[in-house]
């Protein structure tokens, strides 16, 4: 058996092609990762719920959540780090004020603040869950957040940048931004699995693409930009594999040596 290692991966435009579907060829390519006794893992700004489907198709059980902040070591929580409440509520309500709408993510279910607002319809139609937030207003109360989107169109995002200091905001769409703890990144959740297992720095990997990748790129020892991915993430990482839609997982393993 090969010498273990452990390969994190990036879901929506890594995993997942522009069509949010599964390539053949990335989905052969963990299984044979998995039979060479690899550990394969998931890092992505998704909450654990959104992609229940996918874990179960490739048998995947290692997972870093809300963009660092939910993290999983087979099929155990080993990591938590929610937001802070008391600056969430007043994010919340100063967004409101400016028509701007909040979607609150825990690890089992997302709670949007207003009825409906085309800004949410827009955003998570992007991520062809089949799925849209329930309406609940009180979501924020009683339970951990790890992440909230924060549905504010490019350009009107700078106000709450400059206010809040305990909340990092991450753009991963044109009308929604990530809202994140200060400091808080997948690397950090990565970090918490990594200090688990005790993995040498020269058995791990990562592939990415977006800019919530870019601290795992610049990070993990051995880093794969997918060939969508833009200059800013393609110069954080180590190495440079295909477009996710040619191949690209399949590819970046066959560089790094880790499937023939």
């Amino acid at each position: 058996m090969k010498e273990q290692s452990i390969i994190f991966f990036d879901i929506d435009g890594t995993l997942l092609d522009t069509d949010k579907n599964l390539p053949e060829s990335a989905k052969k390519s963990v299984a044979r990762l998995k039979e060479d006794g690899h550990i394969v893992a998931i890092a992505t700004g998704r909450a654990p719920f959104m992609y229940e489907e996918l874990r179960k198709e490739l048998d995947i059980d290692t997972f870093v959540s809300c963009n660092g902040q939910y993290v999983v070591l087979e099929g155990e929580v080993i990591y938590q780090n929610p937001l802070h409440k008391e600056d969430l509520v007043a994010l919340t309500k100063e967004a409101l004020g400016n028509d701007h709408p909040v979607v609150y993510l825990s690890e089992e279910d997302m709670m949007s603040n207003v009825p409906e607002h085309e800004y949410i319809n827009e955003g998570i139609a992007s991520l062809k869950l089949g799925i849209m937030p329930g309406h609940d207003p009180e979501y924020l109360h009683g339970r951990d957040l790890y992440q909230t989107l924060l549905f504010v169109p490019e350009g009107e995002e700078g106000q709450y940048i400059d206010k809040y200091d305990n909340f990092d905001f991450i753009r991963w769409h044109p009308v929604s931004m990530d809202v994140i703890p200060k400091g808080a990144s997948k690397a950090e959740g990565i970090a918490k699995v990594i200090d688990e297992l005790g993995l040498p720095a020269e058995r791990q990997y990562a592939f990415g693409d977006g800019p919530n990748d870019l601290e795992m790129l610049s990070t993990v020892h051995h880093s794969f930009a997918m060939g969508n991915a833009k200059d800013e993430v393609k110069s954080k990482a180590r190495h440079i594999t295909k477009h996710v839609n040619d191949n690209g997982v399949e590819h970046g393993l066959r560089m790094a040596g880790l499937i023939q």
